[in-house]
């Protein structure tokens, strides 16, 4: 009997664009791509972090450089990316929150949550895309959501309608580029340590209550998503697209 064998996990001369990797999950996804054997560019407007970010991969025995952009600047993405070598994955992982009531949310926050979290992905996403069905790559684009875009939170209603529409975003992305061999996928992740969540467990009372919603009984740390950054990126989900992979701890469970 000849048994099936497992696709692979490996990534070996794939290159891989990771959005906000200087720190936080955007680099342990970087990370996470390097160990797998995946070229990664690093993308980010803080040109220390993604510096000292691709020197630690390269130093780790993995390929890897930094790429100086804002996200927010459309052009300026949008004509480096197409400068570029296609890639053949994609996490879109820039993103940003600013915790208030619905009442008391102004334009500026809005703005700020949107343009980031929805339309900086939307056009990087688009011109990586361009690049894969131009240079006939099979590639992978997986957006980082969130819980949120499942649920509501309080203090989130931009936050969560953000994630919400990155979700629905991620479908309509995969039946436009299925023909093209192009899967799209989120991850949505619970509330992870890292710099941008830090200040809000400073608060004791929010931290009590994000633990009792996590099923699993403790906060997420950047090591709980490299799996399933890999998993999405290589041909073992050759056949998964238009979906999301929750890593919430059974947050979303009930």
């Amino acid at each position: 009997m000849k048994l099936p064998r497992t696709p692979s996990l490996r990534l070996d001369g794939k290159r891989a664009l990771v959005t906000g990797a200087g720190r936080g999950l955007g680099l342990a996804a970087a990370a996470a791509l390097g160990q797998a054997g995946a070229h990664v560019t690093l993308i980010s407007r803080t040109p220390s972090e993604i510096e000292e970010a691709a020197a630690a991969i390269r130093e780790d025995g993995g390929s890897a450089d930094a790429m100086l952009l804002d996200v927010m600047d459309r052009p300026g993405c949008t004509a480096a990316i197409a400068a570029a070598e296609p890639y053949d994955v994609l996490v879109n992982n820039a993103g940003t929150n600013r915790p208030a009531s619905f009442l008391d949310v102004t334009e500026e926050d809005y703005d700020a949550i949107v343009d980031l979290n929805l339309r900086s992905a939307f056009f990087v996403a688009q011109a990586v895309a361009r690049r894969m069905v131009e240079g006939e790559r099979h590639g992978s684009i997986i957006h980082i959501s969130s819980q949120m875009g499942h649920v509501g939170g309080a203090r989130r209603t931009v936050y969560c309608a953000s994630k919400h529409a990155i979700e629905g975003l991620t479908k309509a992305m995969a039946i436009d580029l299925a023909p093209h061999q192009i899967r799209v996928n989120t991850i949505g992740p619970t509330f992870f340590e890292t710099p941008l969540t830090k200040p809000f467990f400073e608060n004791n009372a929010f931290k009590e209550d994000t633990l009792r919603r996590i099923k699993l009984g403790r906060l997420g740390q950047v090591e709980d998503l490299m799996g399933s950054v890999v998993f999405l990126a290589s041909d073992a989900a050759a056949l998964i697209t238009g979906t999301s992979v929750l890593v919430d701890g059974g947050w979303t469970a009930e």
